[in-house]
């Protein structure tokens, strides 16, 4: 492509006030935008390789936005705080902030818990085109208690959740508001609009049978690609995975 794609820092309210910390990919036109949200304990840049991918995207056509869940990155708030729902309103804020720069469409893609929230949001929210989840939980509040179960013991009011990476602190709410949200119903009600459910054969912290949930609830069009050998964090299936993705988005919204 010959037009000039650059970078640039953003920053947006959400639904509580907070400031919301982005990064926008995208060259002169105003089509579709794919907005990616990170994992439970991640960020925008995803340790660049997010970055990274938004510039693959570009190449094809397709502006990114990249943005840090509020408690998490750049963003204000405490992670202690955090709640699907949150995540769900954060990801609304986010599109109401780009609809008035002028994007014409607009794709989820979320990673793990990221995941989740574009599969709760998309039923909640119809200016969503097309969904993609890579590694996302399809029934987060049987996997994070479990990881609770795995913990230490309660500290004041807030509870240690502990795998593989370490242990994070987050509040009783954050159990509580799980239990009101069902992935795989939502998953139910995105047709008729694609759903894409990436997922590696491998993943030892998010099984690969919650793609085949997400896949199974759906309605048409939809399509599950699980990734042999690959890890919950795509380590060394990353590039692979987004060649899935981009072909995805080249067959149902062609740039």
């Amino acid at each position: 492509m010959t037009s000039i794609w650059t970078w640039k820092k953003i920053s947006y309210p959400n639904k509580q006030g907070l400031k919301l910390a982005g990064l926008l990919y995208s060259g002169p036109a105003r089509g579709t935008l794919v907005i990616v949200c990170h994992g439970f304990t991640g960020s925008k840049e995803g340790g660049g390789r997010a970055v990274a991918m938004a510039e693959e995207m570009g190449k094809k056509g397709y502006a990114t936005l990249l943005f840090d869940f509020s408690g998490s990155g750049e963003s204000e708030g405490i992670f202690a705080d955090i709640t699907l729902t949150g995540h769900i309103e954060d990801l609304a804020s986010s599109i109401d902030y780009v609809l008035e720069s002028g994007f014409q469409q607009f794709i989820t893609l979320g990673r793990s818990f990221g995941g989740t929230t574009v599969l709760c949001h998309a039923t909640l929210d119809k200016r969503v085109a097309g969904v993609c989840t890579w590694a996302a939980p399809a029934e987060p509040s049987k996997l994070f208690n479990d990881f609770r179960e795995r913990g230490n013991a309660k500290e004041g009011s807030l509870i240690p959740l502990t795998d593989h990476s370490g242990t994070v602190m987050v509040g009783e709410k954050f159990f509580t508001d799980l239990e009101q949200h069902d992935p795989a119903h939502s998953a139910a009600m995105i047709a008729p609009r694609p759903l894409l459910a990436l997922h590696g054969q491998s993943d030892a912290v998010v099984p690969v049978a919650n793609a085949r949930i997400i896949y199974s609830s759906a309605g048409f069009p939809k399509e599950l690609r699980i990734i042999p050998r690959a890890d919950h964090q795509f380590t060394r299936h990353y590039r692979e995975a987004w060649q899935i993705t981009l072909a995805w988005l080249a067959e149902h919204f062609p740039s």
